[in-house]
Order: structure tokens, then C-alpha cells, then sequence
């Protein structure tokens, strides 16, 4: 079971894990934005492409460290070489996860629902419109997505990941409202914050409709390849639209939040103390790395 966070501020990370002995494992890094190296990437959609290939990275990374350190034998002695020599998982496992990932993400969010719409199409009439169509797809990929949380959500593993993104938010909370990050004001903040990758998913489903109504194909594969290739422009367009909205704060911000909102009732527990003293950990490190580096002391 890996049992871990991973905290941002803008230039730096760290990863938090609860070790299988009850200590705790702290790997932390700077980090440089991805525009400070290649200044096109500062463009509108592009940026946004550019920040998600760094979150994805990060997490593959965070994901490494972790399972690193939740395969370590917990009877081995502090000091030991058993204990200092970490077992490592190989980049094949992780090119397979990947792989899985991905083939899973095109069958079940794009092949399926389209597949189900074509079919609704073939005895409805009604379904041939292009906005009703294309409406009909993205529910059925909701719907999907959905389940698969709710079913998900059943696992006694995939319960205790969800109380660690509790506790992510908690502590998040807690600084961003008092500056604080110790345990008491962490357990009164509240589980659910507005800037949670659950509102980015969601997003992204319903600007997907919206971007698949210009697509010119009519065959079943058309419409499959062109539904792939525009992933990349609907996610840099959802990450603008994000952005924009999180800048105004006002009706817009909420109406872009609110579902993400109610979402994370599914994926996020409250968690126990264990994992918001992992969490602040995470936090405290990274905002200390960021503090070396003359950086602005924000989650980012």
C-alpha cells in the first residue's frame, strides 16, 4: 500500500510517505517552470499543455518515490544495509502503468461512450442530430467517470489514498486561511478545496462536447482519431478557461469549482492524524526548499 503526498509551491516540490515502520520519508526538489526555459510556453493553450506534462512527470516521480519506499522491509533494522539499500521499481513497471493507463483512458472515455452513442444514434433518429450526439457521448462519458470513482471508492486501499488527499487539502486550507500548518488547524479545515484536479477533469468532459461539434467526421474511426487528436487543444483550452475563471472569482469561478466540489466527496476521506502529519510534512518541506530559493511562499 503507498501511503504518501506531494506538495507544490511555485518553484520547488516534496513528497511526504509514511514509511511501513511509521517514520516518515521526505524527498523534496526545486522546481523550474517550464516557461522559464523555453519562453513559448508561455502562450495561452500551450502553457497549459506544458504545466499538465510537468504535473504528469512530477507524479510519475512522486509515484516512483513512493513505491520505493512502501516496498522497504519494515522489521529491517533502522541502520542496516537492508534498510539503507531501497528497493527500486524499474522503469518497465512504470512504462507498463503508463501504457495500461492510457489504453484504459481511450477504451473506457472515448471508444466506449462513442461506441454506445453510435448505437443510441442507429435507433433514435433524434441521436443523429450533431449537438444531441455529441451531448449524448459526453453524459455517457460522465456517467462512466462517475461509476468508476463510486466503484473505485469500495476499496479499503483506495480509501486510505483518498484520506491522504483529504489530508492534502486540510493542510492546503489551513495555510492559505492562517498561515498555520500544524495539526489542530489542520483537523478544523475543511476537506474540500476549490482548485482540486477533480474540477479540471470535469471541465474538461464538458468543453469536450463542445470542441467535438466542429469535428467533420461522420465514420465511427473518423470520429474516434479526430476525438484523440484534439485532446491536447481541449486540455490547453480547459486549463485557460481554468484560469481565467480562478483569476475572476466571482460567478464564473463558482459555477467552474462547484462540480469539482461535490466531487471530492468521493475522493477525498477525512483523514486521521497519521496522514495530516504527512501532509504538513510535505508542505513545510517544500515551502522550505522554496524559502532557500527566494520564492514566493504559495501552494501552487
Amino acid at each position: 500500500m503507498i501511503e504518501g503526498v506531494m506538495m507544490r509551491s511555485p518553484h520547488s516540490y516534496a513528497v511526504a510517505v509514511r514509511r511501513p515502520n511509521g517514520s516518515i520519508a521526505v524527498g523534496q526538489d526545486y522546481l523550474a517552470r517550464p516557461s522559464e526555459k523555453h519562453p513559448w510556453l508561455r502562450y495561452p493553450v500551450v502553457r497549459g499543455l506544458a504545466t499538465l506534462g510537468q504535473a504528469m512527470a512530477l507524479g510519475i516521480r512522486a509515484l516512483r518515490y513512493s513505491a520505493e519506499h512502501a516496498l522497504e522491509d519494515p522489521k529491517a533494522p533502522k541502520e542496516s544495509a537492508e534498510a539503507k539499500k531501497k528497493p527500486e521499481m524499474g522503469g518497465w513497471m512504470l512504462a507498463l502503468n503508463i501504457a495500461l493507463s492510457l489504453g484504459f483512458f481511450i477504451v473506457v472515455y472515448k471508444l466506449l461512450p462513442l461506441y454506445m452513442a453510435t448505437r443510441l444514434q442507429s435507433r433514435y433518429s433524434v441521436v443523429g442530430n450533431l449537438v444531441v450526439f455529441n451531448f449524448v457521448d459526453g453524459m455517457i462519458r460522465i456517467v462512466l467517470f462517475l461509476a468508476f470513482l463510486a466503484l473505485l471508492a469500495q476499496s479499503k486501499e483506495i480509501q486510505r489514498v483518498f484520506q491522504y488527499h483529504g489530508a492534502e487539502h486540510k493542510v492546503v486550507w489551513a495555510f492559505e486561511k492562517t498561515g498555520r500548518m500544524d495539526l489542530e488547524t489542520a483537523r478544523e479545515s475543511t476537506r474540500f478545496h476549490p482548485r482540486c484536479g477533480t474540477s479540471f477533469l470535469l471541465v474538461v468532459m464538458v468543453i469536450a462536447m463542445f470542441f467535438y461539434m466542429v469535428l467533420p467526421f461522420h465514420s465511427f474511426v473518423g470520429k474516434l482519431v479526430g476525438r484523440l487528436l484534439l485532446l491536447p487543444v481541449i486540455a490547453g483550452v480547459s486549463y485557460e478557461f481554468i484560469r481565467f475563471a480562478a483569476k475572476s472569482k466571482g460567478a464564473l469561478w463558482r459555477w467552474a469549482s462547484q462540480p469539482g466540489l461535490w466531487l471530492q466527496r468521493i475522493t477525498t476521506r477525512e483523514p486521521d492524524d497519521s496522514q495530516l502529519e504527512t501532509a504538513i510534512k510535505a508542505l513545510e518541506s517544500a515551502m522550505d526548499l522554496e524559502k532557500t530559493h527566494g520564492g514566493e511562499l504559495v501552494v501552487a
